[in-house]
Order: C-alpha cells, then sequence, then structure tokens
C-alpha cells in the first residue's frame, strides 16, 4: 500500500471498519438462538462464531464482492470520493442502530450508500437497472408459484390438525418467493445485481420461515415420543454446528463487503487494471470482521433471541439449518442479501409452528419497518454526504 493516495488509504480503513461495525452487529445472527436455548454461554458463542466469520470468505467464491463491486452502479460513479463517503454514510447507519438494539441490514446499508454517493457522483444515470422483460418474467413465475405453495401447506396443515387459512395464505406467499431462487439454481432465470438484492429482501426471510416452519414440523414429528431430556441431549450440539455453519456462511457472505468495495477503490484509483481481488484485501476483511464478531452486539442479541418467540434446542437447530443454507445459496449466486432477515425468518417460521401467537408479531413488524427502510435510508444520508463534501472541496 506504499505510495497511495490519503483517500485511498482512508477508504480502505474505512472499508475494514464497516466490516468491524458489520461483525458487531451481526454477531447476533449467528449466536441468537444458540444463546437463546443456552446451548452455549455468550462468551464461548461469541468466539467460536468470530473464528467461523474470519474463515468464511476464504471457502466460498467472491461472487459477493463482484456484484458490491460492479453491478449496483456503473463504474463511471465508483470514484475514490463516491466510495468513501458510501462506505461513511453505511457505518454511521449500522453503528446507530446497533446501539439502538435494531437488527439493521448492513448487507443494504451498503448498498444503500453506494447507490446514493453513485446518484450524487453522476445523477441517476448510475444506477444499474434491470430490463422490463425480466422483471416481467419473474414476477409471473412468481404468480405460478403462489399456487402451489397454498395448496402445499394447506395439505400439510391440514395433515397436522393447523390452521388451514393460515396455511394457505402462508403458502401462497412462500410460494411466490421460493420458486424464483429455485428457477435461478437450475438456470431458468437470470437475475442479477440490484434487481436481486431488491427482491431477496422479501424472498429471503420468507424462505427462512416456510424452509424452517417445514424443517420443524419434520423433526417435531420425529421426536415426539421422545423424552425432552434426551432430545435436548442429541439437538443441542447439533445446534452449536448448525450455527457454526451459519457464522461461517455469513462470513462468506457478509464478510465480502468490503472485498468488493476495496477491490473497486483500487480499480477507480488505477492501482488495479481488473475487478480481481487481491488475496491480502480478502484476509485484512476477515479479520475486520472476526474482530467485531469478538464485541458483538448484545442488544440486538437479546432482541432475536428472546423477544420473537420462545424456541427449544431443536428448534434453534431447525432456524440455524435452514438460513446456513439459504445463505449458502445465495453467497454461490453472488447476492449481498441480509443474514438478518434469514434467520429472522427462520425463527419466526419455527415459532409459528406452535401457532400465530406463540410469535411476538409487534416485534416483528419494527424490523420489517427496518428492513424496508435501510436501502432508502442509506441513499438519502449517502447522497447528502456526497453533495456536501463535493461543495465543501469546490470552496476550498
Amino acid at each position: 500500500m506504499i505510495g497511495m493516495e490519503p483517500i485511498i488509504l482512508f477508504g480502505i480503513i474505512l472499508a475494514l471498519a464497516l466490516n468491524f461495525v458489520n461483525g458487531l452487529n451481526d454477531a447476533s445472527h449467528s449466536i441468537a438462538t444458540v444463546v437463546a436455548t443456552k446451548a452455549l454461554s455468550p462468551i464461548k458463542a461469541v468466539f467460536s462464531t468470530a473464528i467461523c466469520n474470519m474463515i468464511g470468505p476464504f471457502i466460498f467464491s467472491t461472487a459477493v464482492a463482484a456484484t458490491i463491486g460492479t453491478a449496483i452502479v456503473t463504474q463511471g460513479a465508483l470514484t475514490p470520493l463516491s466510495i468513501v463517503v458510501a462506505m461513511g454514510a453505511s457505518i454511521v447507519l449500522v453503528f446507530v442502530a446497533t446501539r439502538m438494539g435494531i437488527p439493521l441490514s448492513s448487507s443494504h446499508a451498503l448498498v444503500g450508500g453506494l447507490l446514493g454517493a453513485g446518484i450524487g457522483a453522476i445523477g441517476f444515470s448510475a444506477v444499474i437497472l434491470p430490463g422490463a422483460d425480466t422483471v416481467f418474467q419473474v414476477f409471473s413465475y412468481a404468480i405460478m408459484g403462489a399456487i402451489p405453495g397454498a395448496l402445499v401447506l394447506a395439505i400439510i396443515c391440514a395433515a397436522f390438525e393447523g390452521d388451514i387459512r393460515y396455511g394457505v395464505l402462508l403458502g401462497s406467499v412462500c410460494g411466490a418467493g421460493i420458486i424464483i431462487p429455485i428457477l435461478m439454481i437450475a438456470g431458468v432465470i437470470q437475475i442479477h445485481g440490484l434487481f436481486a438484492i431488491v427482491l431477496f429482501i422479501f424472498i429471503s426471510p420468507l424462505l427462512g420461515m416456510a424452509g424452517a416452519f417445514l424443517f420443524n414440523i419434520l423433526v417435531s414429528q420425529m421426536i415426539k415420543h421422545s423424552r425432552q431430556n434426551r432430545a435436548k441431549h442429541i439437538f443441542q450440539p447439533l445446534h452449536v454446528l448448525a450455527c457454526l455453519g451459519q457464522a461461517t456462511a455469513h462470513g462468506a457472505n457478509d464478510g465480502q463487503h468490503a472485498v468488493g468495495v476495496i477491490t473497486a477503490l483500487l480499480v477507480s484509483s488505477g492501482f488495479l487494471v481488473t475487478f480481481e481481488v487481491p488475496v491480502w484485501v480478502i484476509l485484512a476483511s476477515a479479520v475486520a470482521i472476526g474482530l467485531g464478531t469478538c464485541f458483538g452486539g448484545w442488544q440486538v442479541v437479546d432482541k432475536m433471541a428472546k423477544e420473537i418467540t420462545k424456541i427449544r434446542p431443536y428448534q434453534g437447530f431447525c432456524a440455524a439449518t435452514v438460513s446456513s443454507a439459504i445463505l449458502v445459496m445465495v453467497t454461490r449466486q453472488g447476492i449481498p442479501v441480509s443474514s438478518t432477515q434469514t434467520i429472522n425468518g427462520a425463527i419466526i417460521g419455527v415459532g409459528t409452528t406452535r401457532g400465530r401467537n406463540a410469535v411476538q408479531w409487534k416485534v416483528v413488524r419494527e424490523m420489517m419497518t427496518a428492513w424496508i427502510i435501510t436501502i432508502p435510508l442509506a441513499l438519502a444520508v449517502s447522497w447528502a454526504g456526497y453533495m456536501l463534501v463535493s461543495f465543501v472541496l469546490t470552496m476550498v
């Protein structure tokens, strides 16, 4: 890094700080259920997930980093100044949310920050938008998925003497969301960049909720004749392993935010000719998110682990396993998703197996509001920050 301009060095430091704050806030995602069920003490859970968060970026590809650095705004909008302002806005939002105990998505804060700074730099032409045909295709498939989803979940609820009307409603919503990633994996549709990120604001919690709901029903039927202590003895270690897997997948997805931003910064400043991620960038980013995890966001842990619903060890195992699988899938697709939303959806899913009243829907609504407003809020803050900094620089 010898010979780099001060703004580039400052940008790299900010990017690592962003990953640190990411770990600070997102520590709760991997350890919320394992702490709630007392499978691990908070200290052991934090340090174990910190190690897994560091390992994650080395196991998977850098597809998420490429999305952050190339598929949200055009290359002309990615200047050292715009990138630095975007990261600054993201860090402020995530840090404030952590202090307030709000599980804000650091992924979406960064996306909104890049959008706002990019628009401030060259206008709305900075945003990489999907084609109209792609949007129409996705929504057509979503409608097609809603019908079988409603039928399947209604049949399952009827078989296990559940609420059939609730099953129809949940099934139609989940069916619409589940069919999109299935078709993406099958190669039927191709969704990338900003459109994929916005879609998965809704799809990832739905996947978590539906997957955990079904998996919880299956597991509960398998152990319904077992003694509670025996079930706890079996599922506590499995729950711990599932949470460690979730932390690894989280590191692979969220841990690549700084990787993508630093690489884009090096490209925009001429230090790199093409978007090829240096190994030292991956290593530095992994260490930053691991250190952030060690300090944890305990207010967010309390909200996720205790306020949404009460969970048992086997339910924590179900939620962590499903959210891990989802994070692995989207990471391979190169989609920066919110691990907050994924694990929260899974926690809600296992909670709803005991009925609608088992979930604190007021808490869920508060979190959903935070999810929806994160990108627009980060966009506005970043745009205002870019315009202010630009004005100050012209006056100097």
